[in-house]
């Protein structure tokens, strides 16, 4: 099946193929990926902002033992294309990431995500961008302190620059993410909201599923802006940025994509489990499955 084809095999058709069974969910446990003892073990190289819904809402299909490691999804991507990592599926944040650094045959599509600005209300600058009548105004305020993720490691990072240049545009502030944006504002994906646990952070740059997750309320940005909406997606491809190595990503709506690299009957449960229910297990820590999910790309194996 062509990659031009776009969901040209239905969900039914992939699972017979392949033969997926249909799971729950599972549960994941953070560390390095590895094999262990008798019990069929699946290891998960993931993107940051997966880690939560993976290793606390997810159970693991009977019988496999699954274990999940999570970074930025271009620190993800480098990895497995560099030889660091070699897990039995890896989840991004943007399927981009699997034509360049990475380069596999196939993946699929499994939830969409927008852009927030997550804020801490239990401190003097999380309350200013609560009040404030204009979101940029508020993260411009000296005495809000913004935290956001590093470009050069993950999605995230290079989505709030997009953002930052839609911006820009639409509110015709040309020098907005020159004005806003410091590089002590910059930390890991996994741990950036643990700042607003440390009042360390007044808000942040995030997705909409870890404000979510964590209890955090936000600011809904235009769809103009949050990289959410397919009607945008021209608008949004206007935004670009270059990753260590020279590969160049644009601005589109955020999408969550996932493929499985082994053959193994216990790799193919999880891995239905993850893109198969993704509505169920991801919907409740506030991502967006559409009803086109799973959506599958490339040559998509036709035997088990």
């Amino acid at each position: 099946m062509s990659r031009d084809a776009r969901g040209a095999s239905s969900r039914r058709t992939f699972l017979a193929a392949v033969g997926g069974v249909a799971a729950a969910g599972f549960t994941a446990t953070a560390g390095c990926l590895g094999r262990a003892g008798s019990t069929p073990t699946v290891s998960v190289l993931a993107a940051g902002s997966l880690q939560r819904a993976l290793t606390t809402e997810f159970e693991s299909p009977e019988g496999t033992r699954v274990e999940v490691e999570a970074h930025g999804s271009a620190r993800v991507a480098r990895m497995v294309a560099d030889g660091q990592r070699d897990p039995d599926i890896v989840a991004l944040a943007d399927p981009t990431l699997f034509d360049a650094p990475l380069s596999v045959p196939w993946y699929a599509t499994f939830a969409n995500n927008a852009l927030v600005v997550a804020y801490n209300p239990q401190t003097d600058g999380g309350t200013r961008v609560a009040e404030a009548a204009s979101w940029p105004d508020a993260l411009l305020d000296d005495a809000v302190s913004l935290g956001r993720t590093d470009p050069d490691l993950d999605p995230l990072g290079y989505r709030t620059r997009f953002a930052l240049a839609l911006a820009a545009d639409h509110y015709d502030r040309p020098a907005l993410a020159d004005d806003l944006l410091r590089r002590d504002q910059v930390y890991p994906e996994t741990q950036l909201l643990a700042q607003f646990d440390a009042g360390g952070v007044d808000a942040a740059f995030v997705y909409r599923s870890m404000a979510v997750e964590r209890g955090y309320p936000s600011l809904e940005l235009p769809a103009a802006i949050n990289l959410s909406d397919p009607d945008h997606a021209s608008a949004y491809e206007t935004a670009s940025y270059t990753l260590p190595g020279g590969v160049t990503v644009r601005g589109a709506p955020i999408r969550y994509a996932a493929t499985r690299r082994t053959d193994t009957a216990a790799a193919k449960s999880v891995f239905e489990a993850l893109v198969g229910t993704a509505g169920d297990l991801l919907e409740p820590s506030g991502f967006t499955v559409r009803e086109s999910h799973p959506h599958y790309f490339g040559d998509v194996p036709p035997t088990a």
